[in-house]
C-alpha cells in the first residue's frame, strides 16, 4: 500500500481526526478493510500515522534481543515508548492523543499528507511554508540520496 497525495483537514475539539477517505478506503495489503493506526509524534514537528499491519510489519523488521546495545534500547524507548494505538471509529476518524498533538504544535488546521508508507499530520501553515522550501530543495536531496546509494 503507497499513500500518495494530501488533504486539507481539521481535528475537532475532541481531538478527532477523520483519516481521508483516500487513505480509509484501501485495504491495506492484508485483505481486510483496516481499522486502527499507530501514530507517533516525530521530532521534526509532525504526526505519523502507521497502519497497523505496515508498523507491525515494520517493527519486526529489527531483530530483537534481550540484551540490546544503548543506542537500541534507548531508541526503543523513544520510539515504542511514544507509539500510540488508535482505533478507527465508525465514521473513519481517529482520537489522537492529546500529548501528541502538544508535543509536536500542530494545532487544528492540518494537512494530511500520504507519505509512501504512512500518513503524516501536518499543521496546515508549517505544511505550506515546508512545501515552497522543499520545491526549491528537492533536486538537491534527490542527489545526496543517490551518492549514497551509490557509496553502498
Amino acid at each position: 500500500m503507497v499513500f500518495t497525495g494530501q488533504s486539507d483537514n481539521l481535528i475537532d475539539a475532541k481531538g478527532r481526526l477523520a483519516i481521508p477517505a483516500k487513505y480509509r478506503k484501501e485495504e491495506w495489503g492484508t485483505g481486510l478493510p483496516g481499522s486502527a493506526w499507530y501514530c507517533i509524534p516525530w521530532p521534526t514537528g509532525h504526526l505519523r500515522l502507521y497502519t497497523e499491519a505496515t508498523f507491525n510489519r515494520l517493527a519486526g523488521d529489527e531483530i530483537g534481543s534481550l540484551t540490546p546495545d544503548e543506542d537500541a534500547a534507548e531508541m526503543d524507548r523513544l520510539l515504542y515508548g511514544s507509539a500510540e494505538r488508535l482505533e478507527t471509529d465508525a465514521q473513519g476518524r481517529v482520537v489522537l492523543p492529546r500529548w501528541h498533538q502538544d508535543e509536536v504544535r500542530i494545532g487544528t488546521e492540518v494537512t494530511v499528507v500520504g507519505a509512501r508508507d504512512r500518513v503524516e499530520v501536518h499543521g496546515r501553515a508549517a505544511w505550506k511554508a515546508l512545501l515552497e522550501q522543499r520545491k526549491t530543495q528537492m533536486a538537491a536531496v534527490q542527489a545526496r540520496m543517490s551518492a549514497r546509494r551509490a557509496a553502498e
